[in-house]
């Protein structure tokens, strides 16, 4: 990513994403996970685009980011309250149910707060909601790219993952 600003700028998107998608309703629901969202997804991922959209948004933060994203999440936050989660949006793979997709923030906000944790020397510290269902997805993925023998290994103290290893 580059730098913290571009770091918080591409987290921010999540936030920004479930506005965008959420006037954008979906006429079927084609992918049916979170999992599934970010298999499909992988390739776009790793798409240079992706940094730059993340330097992009980070430099659209202004000169008081914090105060930038507080004030995208007192916007986008009251357009969930009257959502029941079964509605269909259109996102970048196509219809999903919207809790699915707000799982796939939840879990992007978790991994990019650690991130940005990490980078900055700060604890790292997942709500509990937030890394129980990152957990999930994780396992999710796992499951689905035939993983789960080397994380359990790994979750457990037995192996060590080898470099460059992901469920992603």
């Amino acid at each position: 990513m580059g730098d913290v600003r571009a770091l918080v700028g591409h987290t921010n998107r999540s936030l920004l994403t479930v506005e965008t998608y959420l006037s954008r309703p979906a006429a079927l629901v084609e992918v049916t996970s979170a999992a599934e969202c970010f298999r499909f997804t992988s390739a776009i991922s790793a798409s240079p685009a992706v940094a730059n959209r993340g330097r992009e948004a980070g430099t659209a933060l202004g000169s008081e980011p914090a105060t930038a994203v507080a004030e995208i999440a007192a916007r986008i936050l009251p357009l969930l309250d009257n959502q029941d989660g079964t509605e269909p949006v259109t996102t970048i793979v196509g219809g999903m149910q919207l809790r699915d997709y707000l799982s796939t923030r939840t879990f992007e906000l978790a991994i990019h707060t650690a991130d940005l944790a990490t980078a900055l020397g700060e604890p790292l510290d997942v709500p509990t909601t937030a890394a129980a269902q990152s957990l999930s997805i994780v396992t999710d993925l796992a499951l689905i790219k035939g993983l789960v023998g080397p994380l359990l290994l790994a979750a457990t103290g037995r192996a060590v993952l080898p470099t460059g290893f992901s469920v992603l």
